[in-house]
């Protein structure tokens, strides 16, 4: 079960492959400033993944609307997750959680997805300015995609 809603967001720090190298995204630099979607996804240049993170890369501009940065997390390397974001132009800041460590924060990790080891679940979160959790849900399996539509909903409020 992922965290609940109303609790305090577990902070972190995730490296992001940017141009000009890695870059280090600290979840709390938005507290204060904008609310933040994480979507949690098992794996890159898997199906389900791919065309989550592309139907959210052209939405973008409706999660800006909604005053919202959204970050998607995989256990990738942040080298895998930006061939994969090159080849799927995938616009989302991508974070790699190689050490599952955010993972197992937010309490999200799926065991031995496929017989290939563990990865983060399918999940997704809404953190409010204020740090704290107004959103939380782990989908049933990892073929089934989050609700965007709740997602946003809580955006609004």
């Amino acid at each position: 079960m992922p965290i609940a809603v109303g609790s305090k967001a577990p902070d972190f720090t995730l490296k992001s492959k940017a141009a000009d190298g890695l870059k280090d995204i600290k979840l709390s630099d938005n507290f204060g400033k904008k609310q933040t979607v994480l979507l949690f996804f098992p794996a890159a240049f898997t199906g389900v993944c791919t065309t989550e993170m592309c139907d959210q890369t052209s939405g973008l501009a409706e999660y800006e609307s909604l005053g919202a940065t959204v970050y998607a997390i995989s256990v990738d390397n942040a080298f895998s997750q930006e061939a994969w974001a090159k080849q799927n132009k995938i616009g989302l800041t991508i974070l790699s959680d190689l050490n599952k460590a955010v993972t197992d924060a937010y309490q999200v990790r799926f065991p031995m997805l496929a017989g290939i080891g563990d990865t983060a679940a399918r999940a997704a979160f809404v953190i409010g300015k204020d740090g704290v959790v107004k959103y939380a849900e782990q989908t049933p399996t990892p073929k089934d995609l989050p609700n965007f539509a709740a997602i946003k909903a809580a955006l609004a409020k």
